[in-house]
């Protein structure tokens, strides 16, 4: 005999010390805090996390630092390694500097370079720069004495949110083709017999798919709720925090929004005088968004968290 409420009881403590977590990477985290958080005996709380995440809650945490880190090195190229590396937990740069190779087998400075080397110029702009008309404004000036960087060109607007309650579902595996299906065939059907087809909808990327591996990626999909919210189905509750965003305006389909969330973290966030900070990134789709089912085109706002640099 199956009990869903009590599955959907210890999927929504499992979630809450994942999102615990990338919330306070910054900080010690041990097994007694993060059990406390699950609000399960600590006795038990190690084997029941790696049950429930195919890893254990060392090596998910190591991971999961790291892979901030390799994210923030690409964003942030003018923060010395250092004070990435306490930004995400680690105490000194040699054992972040060991923590990354035996993930990524180079050194932070090395990884850094590489990533550096793809950015796109005016004599190679990049596939990102193809995609006309979809994730990038095509409105360069036309004063050749000053051309625009590809990161000038884009649609970023600096917005400030208030706290958003969410419901969501989540989708763990590849992004692309996978997440339009969890949209169509598990989050729609949900959204319309729970009556929230008219509510502004978000996707939740909690993990870069050029860094993380992919069937470790997390993706919530979903939309807003009242706070007192409590019937929800077999979906979970969080808070999208408030503050200070910046959003780019994305118009494609599916197969092109990695090359938008790429192009902004490498291109436009090291121009901007901005970086990033531990609040998520999501994909925001505002009432009247549109969706054309023939071609697969649909428009959004990209929304990453930044802060004064």
């Amino acid at each position: 005999m199956t009990f869903p409420r009590s599955r959907a009881e210890y999927d929504g403590r499992m979630h809450r010390v994942l999102e615990h977590i990338d919330r306070q990477l910054d900080q010690p985290l041990n097994l007694e805090s993060l059990a406390e958080v699950a609000h399960f005996s600590p006795f038990h709380f190690h084997r029941l996390f790696s049950a429930w995440m195919g890893e254990t809650l060392g090596d998910y945490l190591r991971r999961r630092r790291v892979e901030i880190a390799a994210t923030r090195l690409v964003a942030q190229p003018r923060v010395p390694v250092l004070p990435l590396a306490l930004s995400v937990g680690f105490g000194s740069a040699e054992a972040f500097a060991r923590a990354f190779k035996k993930r990524f087998g180079c050194s932070p400075t090395s990884w850094r370079r590489q990533q550096s080397a793809l950015r796109p110029t005016k004599s190679n702009p990049g596939q990102m720069e193809r995609n006309i008309d979809q994730t990038l404004s095509q409105d360069l000036a036309k004063n050749d004495a000053h051309p625009l960087s590809p990161e000038a060109s884009m649609k970023v607007e600096l917005i400030d949110r208030q706290p958003t309650t969410v419901a969501y579902l989540r989708h763990v595996g590849p992004y692309g083709a996978p997440i339009a299906a969890f949209w169509q065939q598990t989050v729609y059907p949900w959204m319309a017999t729970s009556g929230l087809l008219q509510q502004p909808r978000y996707g939740i990327s909690h993990d870069d798919p050029t860094i993380t591996a992919p069937a470790q990626c997390r993706y919530d999909a979903g939309c807003e709720v009242p706070p007192a919210l409590t019937t929800l189905g077999n979906a979970l509750k969080t808070t999208v925090p408030g503050g200070r965003y910046a959003a780019l305006s994305f118009k494609g389909t599916v197969a092109d929004i990695e090359a938008a969330w790429t192009a902004m973290l490498r291109d436009w966030l090291p121009s901007s005088g901005l970086q990033l900070d531990e609040r998520i990134m999501f994909e925001y789709y505002p009432q009247g968004s549109s969706y054309d089912p023939a071609t697969g085109v649909f428009d959004c706002k990209l929304c990453v968290p930044v802060a004064p640099l």
